[in-house]
């Protein structure tokens, strides 16, 4: 059957001339737009209009469909009316997926299948959250790569990721799935996650198709609350929102998602100024663009639709090129194309970019290309988990050490260990796990057991945070009341030599749906850690978190604390050797830890008000309760050695325009032990036509010092660093005075003045 196939395609193009521009996405197939054009000009609108329709495969493929609705989907899979599905995951239910298509259907255009591999597959990695605040690229790069492999191994070729949502809400859910407050670094992550994801060409089958979304808006929802309105201006869409979404389409990201939020009262799958104007016209992206899971009829209960017709007529208008599983297109977008509400060029637009990315992939070359079961033999695995363990390391913040707490000593005698999440073998792999087993991370107490076998390790839970059962769908009950293991803890924390206490997070209080007006510890957590505390000082705290959480308490008393996150397969082993000083922390926050939660949104790039400060009066802005800034800043994070900034210099103090400037500082290992360290490069532009952020993050650069040594790191100045989204509604530099800041966080800088001149 395949060769069958083949040969007529071959046929059929080889009647199309090449006239068509080759895309600027990465394959090594060739005369892609020929190609595509010979399918799209054979095709019925019906067939058409079936590659924009996304099924739910997740039931049994490999048996009867049995029910009315999956007998349906069957019966559309075999005329060929899919274009693709999502949540069909082993290589026997994608072949057979497959084959029910190639087998039956008139025309044999492949299937893509997707799935929401976030942060790994089976080996999972930290949250991305976490894993950002490594900022390490190559770190970031790799671990995409290998959950591109381990996802080739189970049939799937499409991966929902990167998640480029900026968010300064804490309070957000879905924090923990992006890359924090901050569009520069959150495009460095872009580039470097569809990099890992597609490798130098789409079409070698150890690499999946990448996914930029939520485009866009979507981690500005008001109040934090999930799927909410998002009410922004230009300024911030152009300046902080949209950023990382140019950057992932540069990169060649094959598909965009929409998003479920309205963005100033039109439903973002609904806005033909984002994704036909802007994305797929200014930009110039030649990729596709799938709803998020029934957003196109969302668009009803929005109020911006009258039923799934009118949706459908929305969505298409507006760009969005496939309907994961809305509905919408299927019910209505042959009526309204027939009724001449909808011009069938729309259609073929869609069309046309859904098959250029399954011609990139290599699927109409070989339809099984990513259905192989020898693959999953070859896997590393082992490899991976070691992999997996040096990321979660580099992951690590280290947010207060009085006194040298840490490292702790691996001849220190007793060490109690307690807290809910101290024995947890499945928060570590957090939300959005992909097919990673179920309580199968190395948790904190095995991590320090098999570094320390000869020393004596005491463990008790001392509360339960959460109650009955845990599930990705349903909200998490947490334990308000019972107390039973409070005096086991406090008896084993009286004569310990050093305490470690783990708190924190659930894996399923962060994620979709997960947002909290609370972002403390939740439950009796606290009370424990204050029991604990009243008997035994010597406490480190770690956290297993996926999002910023209050920590006002614990940052006034306990001498140590250890941002841990959810770290994924090795988290217990990465833990343990950060704790013991096998690995010294070099992670820095990639979001602003608030004093308290009426803080939210809280980011370090904010813009001055008229009345930005005052010592002398209260008319000013602040809270009369609080001080303004975070409790740790953007950027932040210690290290068991410390470094020392040189006063930084520039090569010259004006730029014109097509030339460029250098910055130079020297940054010395002040310590006695060898360390990492992210220089860090913001900038402000103090006179504008529109007013500018007090600062912003331009560069980075992490480097590795031994005891004693001194490196000078350089960061090179041009226009284009200057530039914004101005008044003018373009992206220019303006002429004036900027201020270039570097240093080792957000608040910890020194400032040397720039004027540019065109």
């Amino acid at each position: 059957m395949r060769k069958l196939f083949l040969s007529t395609l071959s046929l059929v193009v080889g009647t199309i001339g090449l006239h068509a521009q080759e895309t600027g996405l990465k394959s090594s197939v060739k005369n892609v737009e020929a190609k595509v054009d010979s399918v799209l000009n054979i095709m019925t609108l019906e067939e058409k209009v079936g590659q924009m329709i996304q099924y739910n495969g997740s039931w049994d493929l490999t048996g009867p469909a049995s029910e009315t609705g999956n007998k349906q989907k069957e019966d559309r899979l075999k005329k060929g009316l899919v274009g693709s599905m999502l949540n069909v995951l082993s290589v026997e239910a994608t072949e057979k997926a497959q084959k029910l298509n190639m087998e039956n259907s008139r025309i044999k255009i492949p299937i893509i299948f997707g799935y929401d591999v976030i942060h790994g597959y089976k080996t999972i990695f930290p949250v991305p959250l976490a894993e950002t605040a490594s900022w390490d690229m190559e770190a970031a790069e790799e671990s995409a790569r290998i959950a591109a492999l381990e996802s080739v191994a189970e049939g799937v070729n499409w991966t929902f990721s990167p998640m480029i949502d900026v968010s300064r809400d804490a309070r957000w859910g879905r924090i923990m799935e992006g890359s924090g407050e901050d569009p520069y670094l959150t495009s460095q992550v872009a580039v470097a996650k569809v990099n890992g994801y597609q490798g130098d060409d789409l079409a070698d089958p150890n690499t999946i198709a990448a996914t930029a979304k939520h485009f866009a808006g979507y981690g500005f929802a008001e109040g934090g609350k999930d799927y909410n309105t998002v009410n922004i201006g230009k300024n911030e869409l152009h300046n902080v929102i949209l950023p990382p979404f140019k950057a992932a389409a540069d990169a060649g990201a094959a598909t965009f998602m929409n998003a479920f939020n309205t963005l100033d009262g039109i439903p973002a799958t609904g806005s033909e100024s984002l994704q036909r104007e802007l994305l797929k016209t200014e930009w110039g992206w030649d990729g596709f663009i799938v709803s998020d899971w029934g957003s196109i009829s969302e668009m009803i209960p929005h109020g911006f639709a009258r039923d799934k017709v009118h949706a459908a007529e929305i969505a298409v208008k507006a760009g969005s090129d496939m309907d994961m599983e809305g509905g919408a297109y299927q019910a209505g977008l042959e009526q309204l194309v027939a009724e001449g509400k909808v011009d069938e060029k729309l259609i073929n637009d869609a069309v046309r970019r859904i098959l250029r990315v399954k011609f990139m992939m290599g699927l109409f070359d070989d339809p099984y290309r990513y259905i192989n079961a020898e693959v999953k033999n070859e896997v590393p695995y082992e490899q991976h988990l070691e992999t997996a363990r040096d990321i979660a390391r580099k992951s690590i913040v280290l947010l207060k050490n009085e006194n040298d707490l840490l490292p702790m000593s691996a001849s220190a005698g007793k060490i109690a260990v307690i807290g809910p999440l101290a024995n947890d073998k499945d928060t570590p792999i957090g939300n959005w796990r992909a097919q990673g087993e179920a309580n199968s991370a190395v948790s904190v107490v095995e991590g320090l057991k098999n570094q320390l076998p000869d020393s004596e390790i005491v463990y008790s839970e001392g509360v339960k945070l959460g109650m009955g059962e845990r599930s990705f769908l349903m909200p998490l009950e947490i334990n308000k009341t019972d107390t039973t293991g409070v005096g086991e803890a406090v008896m084993n924390a009286r004569d310990a030599e050093v305490v470690v206490m783990v708190l924190g997070e659930d894996a399923f209080q962060s994620g979709e749906g997960r947002s909290q007006a609370n972002i403390g510890f939740a439950g009796l957590q606290l009370e424990l850690l204050k029991k604990v505390y009243a008997v035994n000082k010597n406490i480190v705290l770690v956290l297993i978190n996926g999002r910023p959480m209050e920590l006002s308490w614990s940052a006034e008393h306990i001498p140590a604390i250890v941002e841990a996150w959810q770290l994924g397969s090795e988290s217990g082993n990465a833990i343990a050797d950060v704790l013991l000083g096998k690995y010294n922390p070099s992670g820095k926050l990639p979001v602003s830890f608030p004093r308290a939660v009426g803080q939210e949104p809280l980011y370090y790039n904010y813009k001055n008000t008229g009345r930005p400060y005052s010592e002398q009066h209260v008319t000013y802005s602040h809270y009369t309760d609080i001080e303004n800034g975070p409790l740790f800043p953007f950027g932040y994070g210690l290290s068991y050695t410390t470094f020392d900034y040189a006063k930084p210099t520039l090569s010259s103090a004006t730029l014109t325009s097509g030339e460029t400037a250098t910055l130079s500082v020297a940054v010395t290992n002040s310590g006695d032990t060898k360390g990492k360290e992210v220089v860090q490069l913001y900038l402000r532009d103090m006179v504008a036509s529109t007013s500018r952020p007090v600062k912003e993050l331009k560069g980075f650069e992490l480097i590795e010092l031994e005891a004693g040594e001194t490196k000078t790191v350089e960061f090179e100045i041009s226009e284009e660093m200057l530039q914004f989204y101005t008044a003018n509604e373009k992206w220019e530099a303006e002429e004036g005075e900027f201020r270039l800041m570097v240093g080792t966080n957000s608040e910890e800088l020194q400032t040397v003045t720039l004027n540019f001149q065109k």
